[in-house]
């Protein structure tokens, strides 16, 4: 096999028994100008996107205790997409390896967000069926660490753990009112009050109305929390 085989192996820290596994994953379907003798990574993308599926729900269900299945599916939709799987593609380095066509290459595709993510998704449907589950869930334990990690720091939003708090309580929707806005226009400071039917409100400051509304949910929750203990 070529060093692109050899350099993605090292990366990724996978080394195949099968590497016409590998190759057909990494073949774009423009590979050959249609006169292609090897098949495109379309199929493998299919499996590879179910494989991520599973990986992914897996990961959350053990991530969010508690986690209602709306707000599951949310987190997942936010890894399971063209969007997380292209950049996971581009940490890896993944568009050095693939095989394209001429033309799609002139065209940037190496570097394409579809590419790089239906590419991404036949990887890891490569890695599943010549390792199986376990080296699958290894390879994207690593890879979307990143994308964890941000998903992790997204969730410090309290209005959406708010939001799905009140709609396991069967309460209305919480409701954002800006009670004031102070200072000059450079450095603005915002009060926000939160409701929710039958509850105390909760108020919230910060240097945006999104900042304020955050530490308002923030302050219901931590209060509904405390009347719960």
């Amino acid at each position: 096999m070529t060093n692109r085989i050899s350099r993605l192996q090292e990366t990724i820290g996978y080394r195949f028994s099968d590497e016409g596994l590998l190759e057909i994953a990494l073949t774009h379907s423009s590979h050959g100008d249609g006169r292609r003798k090897t098949d495109s990574n379309e199929r493998m993308e299919f499996l590879g996107d179910r494989v991520l599926g599973l990986l992914v729900a897996e990961r959350l269900f053990s991530m969010f205790e508690g986690l209602s299945e709306g707000g599951l599916a949310h987190r997942l939709n936010a890894l399971v997409n063209k969007g997380a799987c292209a950049r996971v593609a581009r940490a890896i380095r993944l568009g050095d390896a693939l095989l394209l066509s001429p033309g799609e290459e002139r065209l940037g595709g190496r570097d394409k967000e579809s590419i790089l993510g239906d590419a991404c998704e036949a990887l890891i449907g490569a890695i599943y069926l010549d390792g199986g589950l376990e080296a699958a869930r290894v390879f994207f334990n690593q890879a979307w660490e990143g994308e964890l990690d941000q998903l992790t720091r997204r969730a410090k939003d309290a209005k959406s753990p708010l939001q799905e708090w009140a709609a396991r309580k069967r309460l209305t929707a919480p409701v954002y009112e800006t009670l004031s806005r102070k200072g000059p226009d450079h450095r603005p400071h915002f009060t926000v009050e939160v409701r929710i039917d039958g509850l105390s409100p909760a108020v919230g400051e910060g240097n945006t109305k999104q900042a304020a509304q955050r530490a308002a949910a923030d302050a219901m929750l931590k209060q509904e929390h405390a009347h719960e203990q």
